[in-house]
């Protein structure tokens, strides 16, 4: 794994940064953001997840950075245009189960690699990441 020394810190220093400044801030969110949904498009292993978005993914990239700007502790700038992001009731139409979490999860992950996060700071936002992404599930597990 490459590592990225923007988000290189002692363990005192990361205590006290925001996740965003972690992150890299603007340009290195804006490019996890961009492999994200680059992977959703590219990948058959995220066809679900990718099903339920719109054929073009340009505003859910823009939506999708603007969101995590804000909740990682940078510019509220989803909450600026749309007010309180109100997650849950936002995703009601998709149906989102284990399996849909699990390919986001997945797909989150292997962008988070490809950018070349530090494996500590991977670590946090797939715990983080996972609370939301659990909570998002909207509909039965269909038995396999």
């Amino acid at each position: 794994m490459t590592t990225d020394t923007t988000t290189t810190q002692a363990p005192e220093e990361q205590s006290q940064a925001s996740l965003y400044d972690l992150i890299g801030g603007a340009g290195k969110l804006r490019e996890l953001v961009d492999r994200f949904y680059d992977l959703m498009d590219l990948e058959p292993q995220f066809s679900v997840i990718r099903a339920l978005h719109p054929t073009t993914l340009d505003g859910s990239r823009d939506k999708f950075y603007w969101f995590l700007s804000g909740w990682s502790g940078g510019p509220d700038l989803y909450i600026q245009q749309f007010g309180h992001p109100r997650l849950r009731a936002r995703h009601l139409p998709y149906g989102i189960a284990s399996p849909e979490r699990d390919q986001w999860l997945r797909c989150m992950a292997l962008a988070m690699q490809d950018v070349g996060m530090d494996e500590w700071l991977q670590e946090r936002l797939l715990t983080s990441f996972f609370q939301t992404a659990d909570w998002m599930r909207n509909k039965p597990d269909t038995p396999q």
